[in-house]
């Protein structure tokens, strides 16, 4: 079972897991067919446009993956999504295969690369995402995809985060992003599912796009991104 921060590995999940039917989201069941639509237009042509625009750039950051060390380029993963379904999101990878006695991955802070802090830092490493937007399987707004082992662990309030779908980017994100609790994390995406508009979304562009100039909340204390969500009330632990 892989973790988030792996790195280079790809995880094999075959469970597909709905959380709730899709007639019963909250979003979809309140806003505007006509918003909807725009949510869905301003995704596909700025997934098209974004992938266009920066194809240089996610060339530039192969390049580098390739010449500081070896293994694959991109990291794949297996996500849940709308309604917990499942799909594989694609990264630039920012991590090492490096691995200690017995073969065990190292911990991330060991094998996050010069490069991958890098890419992390001024998020060019989620540009690949842009393809899973263009499938349908993301949105630029909504709350990030997480581990599937996570799924069981969430609590009845948490589970909705799965009730819209998730986001390159998202309203925990330019709200403390890794450097607030999980907690505070899933509080602010069941307010993103239950406040949810158009409106908000280019809300949550622009004080994504500030960000992007003034980084924070890039790692949790003490961790290379954050700790390990261990279910509600349980607390954390490094991953």
């Amino acid at each position: 079972m892989a973790t988030e921060g792996a790195g280079w590995l790809v995880v094999e999940v075959k469970t597909k897991v709905d959380l709730v039917p899709a007639e019963d989201s909250s979003v979809s069941g309140t806003a505007s067919s006509v918003a909807l639509f725009a949510k869905a237009a301003l995704d596909r042509s700025a997934a098209v446009c974004g992938l266009v625009l920066t194809a240089p750039l996610i060339g530039a950051a192969a390049l580098a993956i390739r010449l500081e060390t070896a293994g694959p380029i991109f990291f794949t993963q297996d996500r849940p999504g709308l309604h917990g379904r499942i799909f594989r999101v694609v990264k630039l990878r920012t991590m090492s295969e490096g691995a200690g006695p017995g073969g065990r991955l190292l911990d991330d802070g060991k094998r996050l690369t010069s490069v991958g802090r890098f890419l992390r830092k001024t998020s060019l490493d989620e540009l690949p995402q842009l393809w899973n937007v263009l499938r349908g399987e993301l949105s630029l707004v909504g709350p990030r995809p997480l581990l599937v082992q996570y799924l069981p662990r969430y609590s009845a309030r948490q589970a909705r985060r799965h009730e819209v779908m998730p986001g390159i980017t998202g309203w925990a994100q330019v709200n403390g992003r890794n450097a607030i609790s999980w907690e505070e994390k899933f509080e602010l995406d069941v307010w993103y599912v239950e406040h949810w508009s158009f409106w908000l979304d280019l809300k949550i562009l622009a004080l994504t796009a500030l960000g992007l100039v003034r980084p924070r909340g890039i790692s949790q204390a003490g961790h290379a991104t954050m700790a390990e969500f261990l279910g509600a009330g349980r607390g954390e632990e490094h991953v």
